[in-house]
């Protein structure tokens, strides 16, 4: 049965960048969320990403509220690997021409299990959040049911959007590829 694991950004380097997050041409705010729901978007601009604390460029890292920003070089290994499920979008990191893009999954797959998980908790209604209700509060020590996920090699498990899934060969491509700044956590 093939493996899976939560794709983060490693940040325990202190020479490497951290990113801000994204804003349009006129320097106003993006909708940070809208890179977690899964779905092709279309922003009408190229995201230009801030850069917060000055280091050493990296591969993969996330932006402000863990958005995935991948260099040129993970595209072109997700399509040589024939990774779908995935948008690249063209963005541009302050004071850097290299080739830089957000990493939008398109796939939500019901599978974390509840079980397995360290701890799982739901929101409720004394929470007073009725949009919420029934939804993932808490997630600790995700773990996935890989029999529910099919043939995606890339996704974020429905419930908890914040986890971005890859599956195991993918993360050994990017290993053997030598991808900076990447950190798999098994789930």
């Amino acid at each position: 049965m093939n493996r899976f694991y939560d794709l983060m950004d490693d940040r325990r380097s202190r020479t490497r960048w951290h990113l801000g997050g994204p804003v349009d041409e006129q320097g106003r705010e993006i909708d940070p969320w809208q890179f977690k729901e899964g779905e092709k978007l279309e922003l009408g601009c190229v995201p230009r990403l801030p850069i917060d604390i000055p280091g050493s460029p990296l591969d993969y890292c996330w932006a402000a509220f863990s958005i995935p920003v991948v260099h040129g070089r993970v595209v072109q290994l997700f399509e040589r690997q024939g990774v779908g499920d995935v948008q690249f979008i063209p963005a541009r990191v302050e004071g850097h021409t290299e080739p830089y893009f957000i990493l939008n999954a398109l796939r939500i797959i019901r599978c974390i299990d509840d079980a397995r998980c360290e701890e799982v908790r739901y929101w409720m209604p004394e929470d007073d959040r009725p949009d919420k209700l029934g939804e993932y509060r808490v997630v600790a020590g995700l773990r996935i049911d890989p029999t529910k996920v099919g043939d995606a090699r890339i996704f974020r498990p429905w419930g908890w959007k914040v986890a971005l899934v890859i599956s195991e060969d993918l993360k050994q491509a990017m290993e053997a590829e030598g991808i900076t700044g990447t950190r798999f956590v098994a789930v």
